[in-house]
């Protein structure tokens, strides 16, 4: 049985190669934090949010322009027709770089149709639309690191 790993006169030995990898997978993501426990050992990956929050705000405001007016007056978080972002990722707005995105400003949806697509640990995740209506705004540009929750488009 092997001696456990906590034991100080032992010192625990550090998995440099994980701990790079943790750190890229942080950059692709745009996560934040990232831990893994493994044999009980375990290892937690942590930068500051404040560069996350510094993009989104420079972000956030540019498809503004876009919406229609009406939709304007009402804060992105409150209306009824939000769709919110599932998970933590990247978000694309085409199938691939160049590409016609999946939907506009003004496009016609149904219920089920791909929105966007979300990169998180290099799986790439359909976001489908909750409902049919019409995208009135955008509130994500291509690439863009989501947070769970965070508000992507509105349907009416």
């Amino acid at each position: 049985m092997p001696k456990s790993p906590k034991s100080p006169a032992q010192g625990p030995s550090v998995d440099h190669d994980a701990i790079r990898a943790l750190a890229k997978l942080l950059d692709e993501t745009g996560l934040t934090e990232i831990a893994i426990e493994q044999d009980g050992t375990s290892i937690r990956v942590a930068r500051h949010a404040a560069p996350v929050a510094r993009t989104r705000t420079t972000e956030l405001p540019m498809p503004v322009p876009t919406a229609a007016p009406a939709a304007a007056t009402v804060a992105p978080s409150q209306h009824p027709g939000l769709v919110a972002s599932p998970m933590v990722g990247t978000a694309y707005r085409a199938a691939e770089p160049g590409a016609r995105p999946f939907v506009e400003v003004g496009a016609q949806v149904k219920a089920g149709d791909t929105l966007l697509i979300i990169e998180a640990m290099k799986t790439m995740n359909q976001i489908p639309s909750p409902r049919s209506g019409t995208v009135i705004q955008i509130l994500v540009e291509d690439g863009q690191p989501v947070e769970y929750g965070e508000p992507l488009m509105i349907i009416e």
